[in-house]
């Protein structure tokens, strides 16, 4: 009797998780082929703020699946793109664009691989010069030079 209540009491406790799982697992639905095109368009841009390298829609992480359902939700209020991506960047910040804008600070972001590939160039070229160039030796450093 004693296990029969234990397992039960188990069984009890357990069945919230399922139910989750079972509700947070369920297939998002579209109304319209151009709504399902345009999520999908949107999610792709946007990064997991779990993940890090991964988008929206690359992501099985539960903070991916909560963003793309609230994603679908503000798109059906009516909201357009740039007003979707403006709420996660409020709430999350510009980490979660992938293509974040270009403003005085993100110039580094989007500048800086520029400048040091030109940097690197510049080192390249004025090393290659350098070896290059002829050298011009004295007389004396030519009779330094002799052994005999």
């Amino acid at each position: 009797m004693r296990a029969l209540l234990l397992s039960l009491a188990l069984m009890v406790s357990v069945a919230p998780a399922f139910a989750q799982v079972a509700t947070d697992a369920s297939p998002i639905t579209f109304t319209s082929p151009t709504e399902e095109k345009r999520f999908h368009a949107l999610i792709t841009e946007l990064r997991c703020v779990m993940c890090q390298n991964q988008s929206l829609a690359e992501s099985n992480a539960q903070i991916a699946v909560d963003l793309r359902r609230e994603v679908l939700q503000l798109m059906r209020q009516g909201k357009s793109d740039e007003e979707v991506k403006d709420f996660l960047v409020a709430r999350y910040g510009e980490f979660v664009l992938y293509r974040p804008q270009v403003e005085s600070k993100t110039w580094l972001l989007w500048f800086g691989p520029a400048v040091v590939l030109l940097a690197g160039g510049l080192i390249v070229a004025g090393a290659v010069r350098r070896r290059s160039r002829p050298t011009t030796t004295t007389a004396d450093e030519r009779n330094e030079e002799q052994e005999w």
